[in-house]
């Protein structure tokens, strides 16, 4: 299990996750932020699991995640989300 934390302009966004390879396994994010819609946190996760443990692929991913869902996350960008997982990740 992996574990970082980064402290946003709004609130530390928390991640523990799993790691196969350089594949994501399993990954918990949490903190204190306000994402909205509310399912949207738990969202976010289901589509990280299987994703590969890169900064420019999470980019991408939570990018385009932000624009579907039109996400609601004051003073956090995907930037954010991207940096508390590579410092997990290299930990």
């Amino acid at each position: 299990m992996y574990y970082g934390e980064f402290k946003a302009p709004k609130g530390i966004i928390k991640v523990s996750l799993e790691l196969d390879g350089t594949v994501i396994s399993d990954i918990n994010i949490s903190g204190d932020f306000f994402m909205y819609p509310e399912e949207a946190l738990d969202d976010l996760e289901r589509l990280l699991v299987g994703a590969k443990a890169e900064r420019a692929e999470l980019s991408k991913l939570i990018e385009e995640f932000y624009g579907q869902r039109q996400i609601q996350a004051p003073m956090l960008t995907p930037d954010c989300f991207v940096e508390a997982i590579m410092r997990a990740v290299r930990r």
